[in-house]
């Protein structure tokens, strides 16, 4: 989206405002600030608003709304792969408001609008508890969560937004509420799932699970053996307790411990577990695939946290990104053979594709609960060509986009919200497939000039009514809020 400028006597607004730091280009740390996970990304935005409470969105958020045709974007962790959570206009930047509160005795975690997966996994982890969702600790919450959030507990515990019991968020007319099942219901489920379209979120409260040390790591075999090995994991992966975790993935060995370096760089394809069971029970669950004679058999018992952030290492923040993904309810022998494909032609050594398993409790939930739209699949895909050289982009968005054409036929339709890059308002619709309608509307009662619109966008529709007496209706009456 391109941005109309931002006056200098805006700037001075903001900066008297706002009791976070207000960047602009040229300032020291801007240049720190600015760039996110992304490296292909490289947009400058003109204003960099670091927030550091709710009071100071509300007031960037006002300031903003009375600027003509300037873009508004908002990041939290910063790992959108299309780039979402910046612009060239103004970015409200959620990230100093990152601070946790745990109540272990109703096990419950009060959490920052910019804090990151890795935050709530050390602060939970001491009472025994976590979180369901993501798998690189950098991760922003609000990102994850806002799009349903899948990751090594899915299966057990349902996704991120299962767990959410309610939201703070600051409008786009610049206004406060909380959203829960009771409060502002509609804007509630239209979270759990719709993206960043409705709001900025500067708290989520989220009830927690029982998590401490877990049974975790891959299983690789060589890359030849793709086809084989797939085709016996989606044999699997239905007869496996809830407690196990599993996710299918081609890449290539890392060029670092505790990897054996005589296979470094080597491509090959496995199975990525997270037993959260009791302690020494995956061992009698594994004897299957260590039966299949893994080049690497990495499980070990570790804290859950370790687990979650054994990624970061590897994609830390710079490398060239480009991603698609899609849902699934089976992996056919077709697809099979087109993973086995492209997996042989991995077009760099962090490229990678993941096939998460999002059944198990995902469908304990009813698919109209939340805006999330797939809860009757059981694979969410993602195709993630990534490598730090600037010049490589092009090959790796060839081989993404190639490997996700082949696929796609034998896909649900849509995919995870959080695995698209800018691709058009059909994919949005896709995504969204029966519940877009009534997204749309909720869209136009909370934000119906379309203020949000930096994200995987949900067009405001007026002509649609929300059945019964919605709480979201208030806002379209001039109802009073905080």
């Amino acid at each position: 989206m391109t941005s109309a400028a931002i006056s200098p006597t805006a700037v001075a607004e903001f900066r008297e405002a706002l009791r976070g730091p207000v960047l602009a280009p040229g300032d020291p740390s801007y240049d720190e600030v600015a760039p996110v996970h992304n490296g292909s990304i490289q947009t400058r935005p003109q204003l960099i608003a670091r927030c550091v409470d709710t009071a100071d969105v509300m007031a960037a958020v006002a300031i903003a709304r009375g600027l003509d045709g300037v873009a508004v974007a908002v990041r939290g962790g910063g790992h959108n792969g299309a780039g979402l959570g910046s612009c060239d206009g103004l970015v409200i930047d959620l990230n100093l408001i990152s601070g946790i509160r745990i109540d272990p005795a109703a096990r419950l975690a009060y959490v920052g609008g910019g804090a990151t997966v890795g935050d709530l996994d050390h602060a939970a982890h001491a009472f025994g508890l976590g979180l369901p969702g993501g798998i690189i600790g950098t991760t922003g919450i609000g990102g994850l969560t806002l799009g349903g959030g899948h990751g090594h507990l899915t299966r057990k515990y349902g996704l991120t937004i299962d767990s959410l019991t309610s939201a703070d968020v600051v409008l786009a007319d610049g206004s406060f509420v909380t959203a829960d099942i009771g409060r502002e219901p509609d804007l509630f489920w239209a979270l759990r799932g719709g993206g960043g379209n409705f709001g900025i979120v500067t708290q989520f409260t989220f009830r927690l699970h029982p998590v401490g040390i877990v049974a975790a790591g891959p299983t690789l075999f060589p890359i030849e053996r793709t086809a084989e090995i797939l085709t016996w994991y989606r044999e699997f992966l239905p007869t496996l307790t809830r407690d196990m975790g599993a996710f299918f993935a081609t890449m290539s060995v890392p060029p670092a411990d505790p990897f054996p370096e005589e296979l470094h760089f080597k491509k090959v394809c496995g199975v990525a577990w997270c037993w959260a069971g009791e302690q020494g029970g995956a061992d009698r669950h594994l004897a299957e695939v260590r039966a299949l004679g893994p080049l690497i058999d990495g499980v070990a018992e570790m804290p859950y946290p370790m687990w979650n952030g054994a990624f970061d290492g590897l994609y830390g923040p710079g490398d060239q990104w480009y991603w698609r993904g899609d849902f699934a309810r089976e992996i056919p022998d077709e697809a099979v053979d087109v993973h086995a494909q492209f997996g042989e032609r991995l077009p760099s050594w962090k490229s990678t594709m993941h096939l998460y398993s999002v059944d198990g409790a995902v469908q304990d939930v009813g698919p109209d609960e939340t805006a999330f739209a797939y809860r009757d699949v059981t694979y969410s895909t993602v195709i993630a060509g990534v490598d730090p050289e600037a010049d490589s982009l092009p090959a790796l968005r060839d081989w993404c986009v190639d490997y996700w054409d082949a696929q796609h036929p034998y896909s649900a339709g849509g995919a995870y919200v959080n695995f698209m890059m800018a691709e058009g308002q059909d994919r949005v619709k896709a995504t969204y497939r029966d519940h877009y309608p009534r997204l749309a509307a909720i869209k136009a009662a909370y934000d119906p000039t379309n203020f949000f619109q930096v994200n995987q966008n949900i067009e405001p529709d007026r002509s649609i009514t929300l059945p019964g007496p919605r709480a979201s209706a208030s806002l379209r009456e001039g109802a009073t809020r905080h």
